[in-house]
C-alpha cells in the first residue's frame, strides 16, 4: 500500500511532530526543552527548504538534502586523508607532501623496510648508480645565467621559487618565501603581480616577472612604461627580468581582478587605480611577432642595466616557438634564459578545461626547446629553466637530464610554508594563511618560522640531490644526461630517456631538417616575422571550409 506521505518528507515531518510533542512537554523539564529547540531549528530549516526556489534538491528533500551538501564539502578531505593511497598524485601524493614537510621541519626523512613503488610497473623510473661513487663536498649547485649580450650575469641555484604573485599569496607568505630565499641563497620569482613591498622587505634575490599587464611598470594595466620599469629593474635586489608569455596551468588565458578586490595596497604594487577592475590581457601589447618579442627582450635588458633577461612560456603551437627560434637568427638577439612551464603547473584559479587539457606537459615542452637550441648551435648561449610538479631531488635530476639547467617549484615551497593541499586557493579561505588576503587567516602564518622551513626544504632537497648524483659518479647535476635516467616501458622492457626521446644533433637545423616529426612538419614554414600558422596549415584549414 502506497504511503500518503512520500518518504523524502519523512525526516521533515518527523522533526515537526517532535517539535510539537516536545513543546507540549516543555513544562516537564528534563530533555524536553532541548529536544524542542533542536527539532524546532530543524523544522525551520525544512520550511526554508520548501519555500526557496534556487535548489530543487532541497525542495524535494527538505532537511535531508543538507546531508548531501555536507558530504560534498568534506569529500576532498576524506579522499586526501582516508581514501587515497600514499602514491596517488591528485595532484600531489601523500608521500610527496610528506617529504616536503619532513625536510622543511628537519624531521627524519628516511624510509624503513623497502619501497612502496611498483618496480615492475609501467613508468617506474630510476637513475643508474656507479661502482665508483663521487665525493662532493658542497651541495650549493649553481648555474651562471647571462650570455654575451648581458653585462650583469647572475649565478643562480639549480632550485628556486617559481612565480607566485602577491595577491594570489598572502603578505606573510611572500615575506616568508623571500626571507627563506635570502637565508638559502636562491631566488624568488615575483609572478606577474609585480614587485611588492613584501618581496623587498627581507632582501632575497628577485626575478621580476612581467606579464601582459606589465604590473609595476605600466601607465595602466597593459600599457608599458619605460620609466616605471627602469625605476624597479635597477634595484640591486632584482637579479633577472622574465617576460611571461604564458603560464602552464592556463596558457593563452587572461584574467581580471574585480575592482572590489583592488585594495590600496594591491593598487600601489601593481601601479593601477584603486577600486577599478585590474585586467590582465590574454596577449602582450608591446609586440605581436617573434622578432618583436626579441626586440622587447633587448629593450628590457638595456633598461635594466644589462641584467639577464629572458622569457617564460608553456609550449603550445610548435610553429610559434620555431618562429621565435628563427627570430634569434634574423635579429641576432639572444635571450639570456628561457623558462619552460608545463601544463601540469599550478595556479590559484583557472577553468577546468585549461588546467586539464590546454598546454604541452613540461617534459615535452622542455625537450622541444632544448632540441631547437641545440640544432641552431645556440644552446651554450641560452640557459633553460623548467617548472612543473617538481618536488624531490629525483624530479630535479630527471628534469636536468632532459635538458634543463635549473628547476623552479611553486607548490613545493607552498607545502614548506604549511599548505595542506586543501584546494581552496580561489575562495580566499585558505586554512593555512598561504593563499588568502583575509588578515584573520594570514596573520596566523609566522614569518620567521616559515622562512626557516622554506630554507630547510631547499637545503635538504639539494643535499639529497648531491647524494644522488654522487652515487651516479658525477660531481654536478649539470653533467646529467638522458642516458642516466632509466624508465620501465613494460613488464619486460626498460629504456633510457636517451632512447625513448628523439634528440637533435648540434647544428642540425642549420643544414637541414632533423628526422623528428615535429620539425619535419612545422620547421620549414615557421616565420620569424609572424606567429600565424604556416601557409600549408592555413590552406588545409580553408580547404575543409570550402
Amino acid at each position: 500500500m502506497k504511503s500518503l506521505l512520500p518518504s523524502r518528507y519523512w525526516i521533515f515531518s518527523g522533526c515537526l511532530f517532535a517539535f510539537i510533542g516536545a513543546a507540549l512537554m516543555w513544562t516537564h523539564g528534563g530533555v524536553w526543552p532541548w529536544l524542542c529547540v533542536l527539532a524546532g531549528a530543524l523544522s525551520v530549516i525544512g520550511l526554508w527548504d520548501l519555500s526557496q526556489t534556487g535548489q530543487t534538491l532541497r525542495r524535494n528533500f527538505p532537511i535531508s538534502a543538507h546531508g548531501r551538501y555536507l558530504m560534498e564539502s568534506v569529500r576532498p578531505m576524506l579522499r586526501q586523508y582516508v581514501v587515497e593511497g600514499d602514491n596517488d598524485e591528485v595532484p600531489f601524493s601523500h608521500d610527496q607532501r610528506s617529504i616536503v614537510y619532513q625536510r622543511a621541519k628537519q624531521q627524519q626523512e628516511t624510509r624503513p623496510f623497502g619501497s612502496e613503488l611498483a618496480f615492475y610497473g609501467d613508468k617506474y623510473e630510476w637513475i643508474n648508480h656507479s661502482m665508483v661513487p663521487s665525493r662532493i663536498d658542497d651541495h650549493d649547485f649553481r648555474v651562471p645565467i647571462g650570455g654575451t649580450q648581458c653585462v650583469s650575469p647572475y649565478s643562480a641555484s639549480v632550485f628556486n621559487i617559481s612565480a607566485m604573485s602577491f595577491g594570489s599569496l598572502s603578505p606573510n607568505a611572500i615575506l616568508a618565501l623571500n626571507k627563506g630565499a635570502r637565508l638559502g641563497n636562491f631566488y624568488h620569482d615575483t609572478g606577474e603581480g609585480s614587485l611588492s613591498k613584501y618581496h623587498r622587505q627581507n632582501g632575497g634575490d628577485i626575478v621580476w616577472e612581467l606579464g601582459t599587464g606589465y604590473f609595476g611598470a605600466c601607465e595602466r594595466a597593459g600599457v608599458f612604461s619605460e620609466e616605471k620599469f627602469r625605476e624597479r629593474a635597477l634595484l640591486d635586489q632584482v637579479k633577472m627580468i622574465e617576460i611571461k608569455l604564458s603560464q602552464g596551468a592556463k596558457p593563452g588565458h587572461g584574467g581580471i581582478l574585480p575592482g572590489a578586490k583592488v585594495s590600496a595596497e594591491i593598487a600601489e604594487t601593481r601601479g593601477v587605480p584603486e577600486g577599478e577592475d585590474c585586467i590582465s590581457p590574454s596577449r602582450h601589447s608591446e609586440f605581436d611577432t617573434p622578432e618583436g618579442l626579441l626586440h622587447f627582450v633587448d629593450r628590457l635588458r638595456k633598461l635594466s642595466g644589462g641584467k639577464p633577461t629572458g622569457f617564460k612560456l608553456a609550449i603550445g603551437h610548435p610553429w610559434e616557438w620555431f618562429g621565435v627560434a628563427k627570430a634569434m637568427l634574423t635579429t641576432g638577439i639572444r635571450p639570456d634564459f628561457i623558462v619552460v612551464d608545463g601544463g601540469e603547473g599550478g595556479t590559484g584559479a583557472a577553468p577546468m578545461e585549461f588546467i586539464d587539457h590546454v598546454g604541452v606537459p613540461m617534459r615535452e615542452g622542455l625537450l622541444l626547446v632544448h632540441n631547437t637550441l641545440v640544432g641552431l648551435n645556440l644552446r651554450q648561449e641560452i640557459r633553460i629553466g623548467a617548472a612543473g610538479k617538481i618536488i624531490t631531488a629525483f624530479d630535479i635530476a630527471r628534469t636536468m637530464a632532459l635538458g634543463a639547467d635549473w628547476c623552479n617549484a611553486a607548490r613545493g615551497f607552498m607545502f614548506a610554508l604549511g599548505c595542506i593541499q586543501s584546494q581552496t586557493c580561489h575562495t580566499d579561505r585558505c586554512p593555512t594563511g598561504v593563499a588568502t588576503q583575509d588578515p584573520s587567516r594570514w596573520r596566523a602564518l609566522d614569518v620567521p618560522d616559515k622562512a626557516e622551513r622554506v630554507k630547510n626544504f631547499h637545503e635538504h632537497t639539494l643535499r639529497a640531490l648531491r647524494e644522488m648524483i654522487a652515487a651516479a659518479g658525477l660531481t654536478h647535476p649539470g653533467q646529467l644526461g638522458p642516458e642516466h635516467i632509466i624508465c620501465r616501458v613494460s613488464g619486460k622492457e626498460i629504456r633510457s630517456l636517451g632512447s625513448l626521446y628523439a634528440f637533435v644533433k648540434p647544428g642540425e637545423l642549420l643544414g637541414g631538417i632533423p628526422h623528428h616529426a615535429v620539425f619535419q612538419q612545422f620547421w620549414a614554414d615557421a616565420r620569424p616575422d609572424s606567429f600565424s600558422p604556416p601557409r600549408s596549415i592555413a590552406e588545409m584549414r580553408w580547404s575543409k571550409l570550402i
